[in-house]
């Protein structure tokens, strides 16, 4: 995995509830963990643009409502900053489910923008991206 190329935030608690913007079939996840994330005592884990997490999916099609998938975040409300100096923020959160945690999507498209930091770090993202910001 890269480096990211820009101080992000991390706005997304565990618990939350985030929509999914692929094809994949679910419709909402709850986030119930962030891999690789350490913390210090007493700090609960969040999530930013280009974590890998692990989530339940809340909606969704039949059969796929409580399978336990990894995701990856590719949109946040909560503005972050790029070191050129820009301020990036979306309209929503957004996650995109993958197949695998070498970070293969599962659906193939994807609705909506995704951030150039996922793009430069998940790769078999960026393909099947419509939009990249």
């Amino acid at each position: 995995m890269k480096a990211f190329t820009a101080r992000i935030t991390r706005a997304l608690n565990l618990e939350a509830k985030v929509p999914v913007c692929d094809n994949s079939g679910a419709k909402l996840i709850k986030i119930f963990s962030v891999k690789g994330l350490k913390t210090t005592k007493g700090k609960f884990p969040a999530a930013g643009i280009g974590d890998m997490v692990n989530a339940s999916i809340v909606k969704g099609k039949p059969g796929l409502k409580g399978q336990v998938v990894p995701a990856i975040i590719v949109r946040q409300r909560k503005e972050y900053r790029r070191l050129n100096g820009e301020r990036i923020k979306f309209e929503d959160n957004a996650a995109v489910i993958l197949k695998d945690e070498k970070g293969n999507p599962k659906g193939t498209m994807i609705k909506g923008a995704i951030a150039k930091e996922v793009a430069e770090r998940w790769p078999g993202i960026a393909k099947i991206a419509s939009i990249i910001v």
